[in-house]
């Protein structure tokens, strides 16, 4: 019964916005937002720059890992097709070209993305 009522009390004494003190508000907000935005966006080119120098920092690395990733994958290809081949399996062929082709192609992708870029 007490929660009802302060409920129903807290109803009764909402306080009440005025409808220009609301619109106020809304202006001030959006206009501190504005200047916010632009503040920020000022430096617009030093900050393309910045990402550029970044991206292209990761790319050495992420080259190199796209080599390894090929080296692990032509061992693991390897030992798969010997073992197939020492079953006596009919589709060895395929499967060693299947293997062989996926190292080709990281090792190809990762060449032509570093001239792409030129670094």
């Amino acid at each position: 019964m007490k929660a009802y009522a302060l409920v129903s009390a807290a109803k009764k004494t909402k306080s009440k916005i005025a409808p220009h003190e609301g619109k106020q508000r809304m202006l001030l907000t959006l206009t501190g937002s504005l200047l916010a935005l632009i503040a920020k966006a000022q430096d617009g080119a030093a900050g393309i720059e910045e990402a550029n120098s970044q991206v292209r920092s990761y790319f050495e690395p992420g080259t190199n890992l796209m080599y390894a990733i090929g080296a692990v994958l032509g061992l693991v290809g390897a030992v798969k097709v010997f073992q197939k081949w020492n079953a006596g399996d009919n589709d060895t062929g395929k499967v060693a070209a299947a293997w062989f082709g996926s190292c080709i192609f990281l090792v190809v992708v990762a060449t032509v993305l570093q001239s792409f870029f030129g670094l």
